[in-house]
């Protein structure tokens, strides 16, 4: 058995020390913090909230503090690294009030204010660039050595405020003229981190530190936070055998590979995986299978960005990004896709290397994701609520798994039906989304826009024993149509559609797998008048 295997585990604990003294599972990371204070001096780092940036910040801070005997047995300790002292300023922006930009300038100066006394100076500074460049040159003066500072979530005064651009834009102009000190004071520097969620504030925030070096996407540190999929059996191995007896796990045949399932799949360089550590701590904690790092924030702003351009949801796999359209770097102008990668929603898939720019494809990392954010959209954009979206999604399960298309279509009439007139959005698109949505929490391996030879099919939904290829037509109905109107608009909007699937051959992929296959043209007038034709 692994040593791993008896030891506590660090639920809630960011603290490098805490973990090492308190003997916790500790996945060891100490090799990547060699490597960034012999290779650079400025970095930035972006990764979902949550996922380990604190614990590591704490760990290069105390590596920097000379604490060698707390990294016995990790593998920096036996590197040849020195433990030189430094002077460490750490900042965590989380803990910065924020509500208002006046708020903010005063929260700046208190929290300075505390770092100024924990080193015995005077604060006499009301202006909070001004007292955060002599608190690096005081520290530099007291020591007589370069300090370092990290500074963790370094967009959150802004990242609060996406709902309310002007209050956002305000906050990074504050921020800016923070930050901006640091290049003045690169004679008394000796390393700088920061870390955050969003890459969209970066551009602007740092523009004067042309030496700023991004990891984010960098090969050598794709996994400096989260636990290496190699790691889980290593670490956690114990703790997952005593589990197994439990009754919630009683019917799941392979335990460690349905964590995987639900908590894997983060990628920063398309080839290594990393787990959700907050997640996998988590659910040994409560003993249960569940969302719980997406039941730790609200994704608010993400789905309000979704309800305004729902055609970026209609496909979340297999999107193609290049390094430059992932960085969203406009808050004025700020795109869906971008920053569901960056907050963790999107996860790298696989790297496709060209002569030009490398291009990411992006994919939902896990269940957990997939499964709470689908919920919340469909909870989001009808009045459902997430009860109701619960039950609806087990009345089409039901539907669908004995294929009764006509049961289906009943339910998504209701569904439909309960979009509130103010989030309507009279395109094509729009259903799209809901649809794929609500097939994607269902657990079904769905395929939106799936290309074949001759064209793409707007949804390719497969069970065991059966096969679903489906084409959405939204056809615009004008105020006080008729029923004889809308009649013939459906029959031209369902003879189009299934002469599309048919001409196209878009069932043929499926033929001769040993499933039925069911061909569906589904027409939409409006929110609640929907009719399908269907072949088998």
């Amino acid at each position: 058995m692994n040593d791993d295997d008896l030891k506590k585990l660090p639920i809630g604990i960011q603290t490098f020390r805490t973990i090492i003294e308190g003997g916790y599972v500790y996945v060891d990371k100490t090799k990547y913090v060699y490597d960034l204070i012999n290779s650079a001096s400025y970095y930035f780092l972006s990764r979902p909230r949550r996922f380990g940036k604190s614990l590591l910040l704490d760990t290069i801070a105390e590596a920097f503090k000379g604490s060698k005997e707390l990294f016995k047995g990790l593998w920096i300790y036996d590197s040849g690294y020195e433990f030189e002292e430094h002077p460490v300023i750490r900042l965590d922006m989380s803990r910065i009030a924020n509500e208002n930009t006046d708020i903010l300038k005063r929260s700046l100066i208190s929290y300075l204010k505390l770092c100024y006394d924990s080193e015995g100076f005077a604060l006499d500074d009301d202006i909070e660039s001004d007292a955060f460049a002599k608190l690096i040159f005081l520290m530099h003066k007291k020591y007589d050595k370069k300090v370092v500072v990290l500074i963790d979530e370094y967009d959150k005064p802004i990242l609060d405020h996406l709902h309310a651009v002007e209050m956002a834009e305000s906050n990074r102009r504050v921020m800016r003229g923070f930050y901006g000190i640091l290049k003045s004071m690169d004679l008394y520097l000796r390393f700088t981190f920061f870390t955050g969620v969003s890459k969209f504030a970066k551009t602007s925030l740092f523009s004067e530190l042309n030496n700023l070096k991004d990891i984010s996407l960098a090969g050598d540190y794709a996994n400096i936070c989260g636990i290496p999929v190699e790691d889980l059996s290593k670490h956690f191995g114990g703790h997952i055998e005593s589990l197994k007896p439990l009754r919630a796990f009683q019917g799941i045949s392979n335990l460690h590979d349905t964590i995987l399932d639900w908590y894997d799949g983060y990628s920063w360089d398309g080839e290594s995986r990393v787990i959700n550590p907050f997640s996998l701590l988590t659910f040994f904690g409560q003993k249960r299978i569940g969302a719980f790092w997406y039941a730790s924030g609200s994704p608010k702003f993400l789905i309000d960005l979704i309800k305004n351009n729902p055609g970026e949801y209609s496909n979340l796999n297999s999107l193609e990004m290049t390094e430059t359209m992932l960085d969203a770097a406009d808050i004025n102008n700020l795109e869906a896709t971008p920053l569901l990668f960056q907050t963790g929603y999107l996860s790298v898939g696989e790297i496709i290397y060209t002569p030009g720019t490398p291009i990411y494809v992006l994919e939902v990392p896990n269940k957990e994701v997939g499964e709470a954010f689908n919920k919340n959209i469909i909870a989001a954009f009808t009045e459902s609520g997430y009860t109701g979206a619960e039950t609806m999604h087990l009345n089409i399960s039901r539907a669908l798994r004995v294929g009764d298309l006509q049961k289906m279509l009943e339910i998504l009439r209701g569904l439909f039906a309960s979009i509130p007139y103010n989030l309507h959005v009279d395109k094509e698109a729009y259903y799209h989304s809901i649809f794929y949505a609500i097939m994607n929490v269902l657990g079904f391996k769905i395929d939106a826009e799936t290309s074949v030879s001759k064209g793409r099919i707007d949804a390719a939904l497969e069970l065991d024993d059966k096969a679903y290829v489906m084409e959405f037509k939204y056809v615009h109905c004008p105020p006080g149509a008729s029923d004889e109107d809308k009649r013939r608009l459906f029959d031209a909007a369902l003879s189009d559609g299934m002469a599309q699937i048919l001409d196209k051959g878009y069932g043929d992929k499926y033929r001769g797998s040993g499933k039925t296959v069911y061909l569906a043209a589904l027409a939409f007038l409006g929110r609640d008048e929907i009719e399908m034709r269907v072949e088998g």
